[in-house]
């Protein structure tokens, strides 16, 4: 394993992709600490630790690295882009324009691209508005009295959203530089290292409450073990596929013999990845968001109760929207008549089943027997940080390192990362990065 650590770093190339892609990651991290003109950063610290992390915001904060909570240059993250490349990917299923983009090989995917970045800058700006307008409503701090914005107004709000939507553009940047770059995909591990960034300060949490006595050293050994199943558990959900045996048929064009060979189509068994979770959660953020706008009203706060994270009822609506999403996400991704058509174009059919919609109607009815299992694992997955929080009394932070989307996208990008490295080694005659398992490189 070391020998092949080394090795990469005897490939020029790789090398220098690899220090690449630290060196606009260290970039991303220092501007997630520079912050925006005009806010307290002690009092909205303060806000932050009576509030508990702000759970309307914490998938947000999340995905920014901790930068939304300290008001910084990169506040607002990646999740614009994700907001946009979310919208135009909803678009091509239904308007016939981005369809014809989507078919359109190299040049209709710059035009979608170009359509995108245009699409963040103005999710961001409205955002950012909207960030600006909540940091000025907070109240005094209780500890120190002082405002989180100190001097409202039109300059504040023009001077975050200016600030922030270019922090935002400049993320997807770095992102787009490391993907042509560098290694790995850069949206995908600028999301990953904010993430990863939090664990250090959840493990340092845990030491202080095994070194308070709060907790048995016995427990914190079952936590670990609990925490590298559910690893393993995730990794097999990533990989698992379901293989469709498929042969071509020989084709004579002159002298030459095309096709007759036998592959096959690889069916994921959780093939929306993140995104139902995703989606999910932002819409269990709406009674929360609800509950801003009626503070007094007992009858909302008793709604909202229901919709704790804590509680039973959460947890079920949660996860049958998890396998709802699955469905739906995984219907936009993977239309079973575009591959039956691009199968029957080029001579190829399953065996036993006839070209077409008979094809379609065999694809659809196998993906949607393994959606099944794979979307209830996958809520499993997300609700086990809430459930790890309830019955062991251990920190969100910690918890969500359990499960949830934190882990899926640690997961799959770590694995995505891995078969990258293997393909460049094993294309320069060099053994894999892994001598076992299943990745992409070796097949």
């Amino acid at each position: 394993m070391m020998k092949n650590v080394q090795t990469i770093f005897k490939i020029p190339e790789l090398k220098k992709r690899i220090l690449f892609t630290l060196g606009i990651l260290i970039v991303y991290r220092v501007g997630g600490h520079i912050p925006v003109p005009g806010i307290n950063a002690q009092a909205l610290f303060e806000f932050f630790q009576q509030a508990q992390g702000g759970g309307l915001f914490g998938l947000w904060d999340m995905f920014a690295g901790g930068a939304f909570k300290r008001a910084t240059v990169f506040a607002l993250g990646i999740m614009p882009y994700i907001s946009a490349s979310i919208i135009i990917q909803l678009l091509g299923a239904v308007v016939p324009y981005f369809q014809k983009l989507q078919k359109e090989g190299e040049e209709g995917r710059k035009k979608i691209t170009q359509y995108t970045r245009y699409g963040t800058v103005l999710i961001s700006a409205l955002q950012a508005y909207g960030l600006a307008v909540f940091l000025e409503n907070i109240g005094p701090s209780a500890v120190t009295g002082q405002l989180v914005v100190p001097d409202p107004g039109f300059g504040f709000k023009l001077l975050t959203m200016i600030t922030m939507a270019s922090g935002c553009v400049l993320i997807m940047w770095l992102g787009e530089q490391i993907t042509e770059r560098g290694i790995g995909n850069g949206i995908s591990l600028i999301i990953t290292v904010g993430i990863i960034a939090r664990l250090p300060n959840a493990i340092f949490s845990e030491i202080v409450q095994l070194q308070g006595g709060n907790r048995a050293p016995l427990t914190e050994v079952f936590l670990f073990g609990l925490m590298i199943f559910t690893i393993a558990a995730v990794v097999m959900l990533t990989q698992g596929t379901r293989k469709i045996p498929v042969q071509y048929a020989k084709r004579v064009v002159g002298r030459k013999i095309y096709g007759g060979q036998s592959t096959h189509i690889p069916l994921r068994v959780n093939t929306a990845g993140v995104m139902p979770i995703i989606f999910a959660q932002s819409i269990m953020f709406f009674p929360q968001t609800i509950k801003t706008f009626f503070p007094n009203s007992e009858f909302v706060d008793t709604l909202v109760g229901y919709f704790d994270y804590q509680s039973i009822v959460y947890w079920f609506i949660y996860g049958t929207m998890i396998v709802f999403f699955s469905y739906f996400y995984t219907a936009i991704a993977l239309n079973p008549v575009d591959v039956a058509d691009n199968m029957k174009k080029h001579g190829g059919f399953i065996p036993g089943v006839r070209p077409g919609k008979r094809t379609s109607e065999f694809i659809d009815n196998i993906l949607t027997r393994i959606t099944l299992p794979g979307s209830i694992f996958l809520a499993i997955v997300a609700i086990f940080p809430y459930f790890v929080t309830k019955f062991t009394n251990v920190n969100f932070d910690f918890a969500s390192f359990f499960g949830g989307t934190s882990l899926l996208i640690i997961v799959g990008v770590a694995l995505d990362t891995l078969q990258q490295i293997e393909s460049h080694l094993l294309m320069r005659h060099y053994d894999g990065f892994m001598k076992s398992g299943k990745l992409r490189g070796r097949r």
